[in-house]
């Protein structure tokens, strides 16, 4: 089966930045007015890196956001879901925030999320400089491959992102077993009407998953017959 870890990730991560946030960033989750909500800036972002080398990566999201702390400062938090290793990855982290910062004049906090499947690789900085000129990044990373083994807690957790991670990591699981994979999918998707969430939060994930975790048409027709059985067992409107 050939897989695409693609754009899904990008309505989900405005739809539920604060269970993103908390998942995988939990100390600056702490700092953000998440009442306020978030603006994204998808249209700025295109602009500040159209000429940009973007390598292939998941999803770019420019996110406004306000902080808890009273003051009406506000950060840009660009956030990059990174699908397989690529050695430039910290230079474009550097060359994204600095195109950033220089269109706004704005903090910007850069964070990524790591879903490639090399256990060592954790890009966390990148500098260039010399005779005692230094210019370059930091940035906090967050990798999907550290949740594996952790299946039960993310199964007992009721954040929105524990389920894109048990997708995330029953995808890469069962790239070469398509019974497995519809198992795990239907047994992912159960879980959400069990959870008694808002519909539209099942239908978002729901998206998600069957996205991420394709099948076969034969497997596939049997999971859509799978999930018509669940939703009339539970009267779904």
């Amino acid at each position: 089966m050939s897989d695409d870890y693609d754009s899904p990730w990008k309505d989900i991560l405005e739809a539920y930045f604060p269970d993103f946030m908390t998942l995988f960033f939990p100390a600056a989750a702490t700092e953000i007015d998440f009442i306020r909500g978030v603006e994204a800036l998808d249209k700025e972002l295109a602009q500040v890196v159209q000429d940009a080398k973007l390598g292939r990566r998941l999803a770019d999201k420019l996110l406004r956001i306000w902080l808890n702390d009273g003051a009406e400062t506000w950060l840009l938090v660009h956030i990059e879901v990174q699908g397989q290793r690529e050695a430039d990855f910290p230079e474009r982290m550097f060359v994204y925030s600095y195109r950033i910062y220089d269109r706004y004049r704005r903090t910007v906090v850069s964070l990524a999320v790591l879903a490639d499947e090399t256990p060592g690789w954790r890009p966390r900085r990148f500098q260039v400089g010399r005779w005692g000129s230094r210019i370059g990044i930091r940035f906090p990373s967050a990798k999907l491959l550290d949740w594996a083994g952790r299946e039960a807690e993310l199964q007992a957790s009721g954040n929105i992102f524990a389920t894109v991670v048990l997708a995330h990591l029953a995808t890469r699981a069962t790239r070469h077993d398509a019974r497995a994979r519809f198992n795990q999918k239907l047994q992912l998707t159960r879980r959400l009407y069990q959870r008694n969430l808002p519909r539209q939060t099942i239908i978002d994930l729901y998206r998600f998953l069957d996205w991420l975790m394709r099948l076969p048409e034969d497997l596939e027709l049997q999971y859509t017959n799978a999930i018509h059985q669940i939703e009339e067992q539970l009267k779904m409107p």
